[in-house]
Order: structure tokens, then C-alpha cells, then sequence
């Protein structure tokens, strides 16, 4: 009896360090992918460029001068040493903010067009995130329109981001989605089953789309897998959720961050692209409201503990049915007149993709030149 018992238990025993051991190699396999908004803004493109000589309003915040000068955006050369940037900082993909209007163009595509022409590309996948806080979807043959841009332009390309097998399609504004569809009859969710339906009629296995959420808007969280969204995320966060007060420092900024990833992460039912930021200053662009939300711009230092924070929250994040990787999205690169931006300037060096790298992919920063 006693020899059965020892041996039972015995048995009992590698059986559960067997199961240990497989949940720790399936964690270990669930890869952190982060990526990094880009902001086309550089080049005049009227509606949608902020001047007619964009660079003109950073100019006087010499520390925000980019590293390659005040430089040609959409050129082949800008466009190869950003790509080069950001594989060297371990960057898995990049998602360019993208314009339409309704007169049923794109705007503002510069630096796509130049992505789309770079032999690197296939390394350092794309997205894009509409910004649809404009006049867009003002009707349904508008939203129609761009959904048949997508499939025709965007979404057979190799290089474009894929989960499950679908294109990634962020939306800026969820909310803003769903209250332009009302104004016409319509709703979100109709306009993203719409969507699915085309792409599904092309031979796509549909579209993943990600509902961008503000501050307060939980509300939105919770019901993304109803109305239609795969997952979820927020281009910039400026305060705690239900905190009238906006940040008035990084440190701030920081701790607001932190309380988003844990309520959003709680409460959403699919996946979450976890937001990380440099920090924020409006002052080229005229100046948050209360100017002192304008303090919150970060030093390299900072910047890093925020990254580790991010890092640490993302991989206790739980893992939805299916899900196969977590996901990061730092804003921005290149958001020079919002105080939004990594992309290595003459101030501060490549300072902030390095505290990337160092972070996100440490292997690389023991041997940089891999």
C-alpha cells in the first residue's frame, strides 16, 4: 500500500510540473509586439496639413529639430533611414495616420507611398489609423468608397499588418464613428459589418478592426466585440479615467497611463494594443487649453521607466480566446507639434529609440549591430 501511495504520488507530482512547465513554455511563446504611430504632417497637403509650411511652427522649438534637419517628408531617403531607425530600435510595426475626406480622397499619403517603395518593408509591416475626426463618413456611399480603397490598394499588399489572417485597420475614434453613422441612418456597427462583407466578397478573411477609446470612454471598451471591433486601443490619453485634471508633468502623464491599462484592460472582452506615449506639449500647434498640460514632455530617463511599466503590464495582461501575441502602439514617432515623438532629433540623439530597444528588445541592444 504504501509503495502504491508513494508511487501515486509520484506520478501526481511530475504530472503537475509537466503542466507548469508547458503554461510557462506557452507563455514564453506569446510574443510582445510593439509598434509606433506615424504622423505624415511634414509636407503640405491642404486640407489636412496644419500649414501651408508645416515645418515652420516647430522650427522655433529647436529641440524638437530632427536629427536629419527639417527634411523632405515622403522622400525615398527620409523614408529608408526611419525604416533603418526603427528596426534598429526593435520596432515590429508601424501604423501611419491616414486621411480621408469627403470628396472621397486620400490626403496626406506621402510618407506611405514612400514606405510602399522601400525594399526593407516587408521587415517592419504596416497599418494604418484612420483619423476620422473630420467630416468623414458623411454618408454611406463615403464610408463605401473608402472601405473599396482598402481592400483594393491596402489589403492585398504582403507587407500589411495581419492577426488571424485579416488586415489591421485602426479607427482613431470609435465614438466618432458611431455618431457620424447616426447622423445618417446608420450606425457602427452596421458600417463595420458593411465593411467585413466586402472584404469577405474579395476574398479576404475580413477586416481587424481596432476601436480607438478617450479617457472616459469605457463604455466603448465594453461593447467593442458587439459592434464589431477585434480590438482595442488609444492613440493618447491625457489624464486618469473620471479625472477632470489633466497632467502637469510626465510623472503625471505617467500615472494616468498606468490607471488606463489596468481599467481598459480589465474591462475589454478582445484583445488590447497597449498605448505608451513620449509625453506632451502642444505649444507649436497653439497650446492645450490649460497650458499646463504642456509640462508633460518626458526626458529619455522617464521615458524608459514608462516603457518598463508598459512592458510589465502587458505581459500580466490576460490573454483572450485565441489570442497568439500582446500587443504595445508608442505615439508617436514624429508628432513634433504635439510633443509626441521618438524619432531621434539633434537635441537628444537616438536617446529615445534606444530606451526602446533596450526595453522591448534587449537582445538587440547586447549586440546592436545584428
Amino acid at each position: 500500500m504504501f509503495v502504491r501511495s508513494l508511487v501515486d504520488f509520484l506520478i501526481a507530482s511530475l504530472v503537475a510540473s509537466l503542466l507548469l512547465w508547458s503554461s510557462l513554455v506557452g507563455a514564453q511563446q506569446v510574443a510582445t509586439n510593439v509598434g509606433v504611430y506615424y504622423f505624415p504632417g511634414w509636407r503640405n497637403d491642404t486640407p489636412f496639413a496644419p500649414s501651408n509650411r508645416p515645418w515652420e511652427r516647430i522650427i522655433p522649438y529647436k529641440d524638437r529639430e530632427p536629427l536629419l534637419g527639417w527634411y523632405d517628408e515622403g522622400s525615398d531617403e527620409v523614408m529608408r533611414q526611419h525604416i533603418d531607425w526603427m528596426l534598429g530600435a526593435g520596432l515590429k510595426y508601424v501604423v501611419f495616420d491616414w486621411y480621408w475626406d469627403v470628396d472621397n480622397r486620400v490626403y496626406l499619403d506621402h510618407a506611405l507611398a514612400a514606405y510602399f517603395r522601400n525594399a526593407k518593408r516587408a521587415r517592419l509591416p504596416f497599418s494604418i489609423m484612420w483619423a476620422n475626426h473630420g467630416k468623414s463618413p458623411n454618408n454611406r456611399a463615403n464610408w463605401d468608397r473608402m472601405v473599396d480603397f482598402w481592400v483594393r490598394y491596402y489589403a492585398p499588399r504582403p507587407e500589411m499588418l495581419r492577426i488571424d489572417g485579416k488586415p489591421v485597420i485602426f479607427i482613431f475614434l470609435a465614438r466618432e464613428l458611431d455618431a457620424s453613422a447616426r447622423k445618417f441612418g446608420s450606425s457602427a456597427a452596421e458600417l463595420i459589418s458593411a465593411a467585413q462583407a466586402k472584404a469577405h466578397d474579395s476574398g479576404l478573411q475580413g477586416f481587424y478592426f481596432v476601436a480607438g477609446a478617450a479617457s472616459e470612454e469605457t463604455a466603448v471598451i465594453k461593447e467593442a466585440l458587439k459592434t464589431g471591433y477585434s480590438a482595442v486601443t488609444m492613440y493618447n490619453m491625457h489624464r486618469p479615467p473620471f479625472v477632470q485634471k489633466e497632467s502637469y508633468s510626465y510623472a503625471e502623464l505617467d500615472d494616468g497611463y498606468r490607471s488606463h491599462w489596468r481599467t481598459y484592460e480589465a474591462a475589454s472582452p478582445v484583445p488590447v494594443f497597449f498605448p505608451m506615449t513620449s509625453g506632451w506639449d502642444k505649444r507649436p500647434w497653439g497650446g492645450s487649453d490649460d497650458p499646463r498640460h504642456d509640462r508633460s514632455l518626458s526626458v529619455p530617463s522617464e521615458f524608459e521607466l514608462h516603457l518598463r511599466a508598459a512592458k510589465s503590464a502587458i505581459e500580466a495582461g490576460k490573454l483572450r480566446e485565441g489570442q497568439s501575441a500582446r500587443w504595445g502602439l508608442i505615439c508617436c514617432w514624429n508628432e513634433f507639434g504635439e510633443g509626441s515623438f521618438i524619432e531621434p532629433t539633434r537635441a537628444l540623439g537616438t536617446a529615445m529609440i534606444d530606451r526602446v530597444r533596450s526595453v522591448f528588445d534587449p537582445a538587440r541592444s547586447a549586440n546592436p549591430k545584428e
